[in-house]
């Protein structure tokens, strides 16, 4: 794995070119979301039904065709732009794992949520989103790279108040699809924290050790004891509540 993404780095592709790579499939994932919210508004399909709907059985369906569907236009706006940002960066800084962190914010934080949320409609990508951010922002923590560490930063200077979509602050929106989300990712990111970044930085970050050597070469009276080794060398998601046979107006999405 770890040769694979080295490969890539180095190989002949230019960077340009691996951006547009990295761009191409966010996009196409937007693009679908756009379609399939443009036929329910034209068709009233009212495709909500389709939603993750907790603890039912045919509310399971959700957990793969959720992340599809959107209450409104607005709702729909603030998760593609996550998406088509975060998903590029996925894919050119992580391209050999992107497509399993996707899939686990997708299907694993989608079937946590059918198991744990509430018991209304939950609709809209932004588990996806949560679980992208999540694993990107750590991460650019746990290893030893500036251009992670500032990939880490953008995220919590674009992103930072998604921390608040994990708790259950605002009733109708679906706080469960985030926190699982969120969770999904940080779990990935550790799992996966030996596997490079597929772009290199030219000088890596070291850790100044100075003070840790002085103290390991001092002996109990302050003197200093030979060293035979020698000097040691870092969306919104909305619920829709459902009564009887007529869904409730969309949930007001959160930044």
């Amino acid at each position: 794995m770890d040769e694979l993404d080295t490969g890539i780095a180095s190989g002949p592709l230019r960077e340009e070119r691996r951006m547009l790579y990295a761009l191409i499939p966010p996009a196409f994932l937007v693009l679908i979301l756009w379609s399939v919210f443009l036929l329910d508004l034209s068709y009233e399909l009212d495709l909500f039904r389709y939603g993750l709907l907790p603890r039912e059985a045919i509310g399971i369906r959700g957990v793969f065709t959720s992340p599809f569907l959107h209450g409104d236009i607005e709702h729909l706006i603030n998760n593609s732009i996550p998406l088509l940002v975060l998903g590029t960066a996925l894919l050119y800084f992580f391209p050999r794992l992107a497509g399993r962190v996707i899939l686990v914010s997708w299907l694993v934080a989608g079937f946590c949520v059918w198991l744990t949320a509430r018991g209304n409609y939950h609709i809209g990508a932004s588990g996806v989103v949560y679980g992208l951010a999540a694993f990107l922002f750590t991460s650019g923590l746990l290893r030893k790279q500036r251009t992670l560490m500032g990939l880490s930063l953008l995220v919590v200077f674009l992103y930072g108040s998604f921390l608040w979509g994990v708790f259950p602050i605002l009733p109708r929106i679906s706080w469960e699809s985030h926190f699982w989300g969120a969770a999904s990712g940080v779990v990935m990111a550790v799992m996966y924290r030996d596997v490079p970044s597929a772009v290199k930085d030219p000088l890596p970050i070291e850790w100044d050790e100075d003070e840790d050597d002085e103290d390991e070469d001092l002996g109990n009276d302050g003197a200093a004891m030979p060293n035979a080794q020698g000097p040691a060398a870092w969306s919104s998601t909305d619920t829709w509540n459902i009564q009887g046979s007529e869904r409730s107006e969309p949930c007001t999405p959160e930044a």
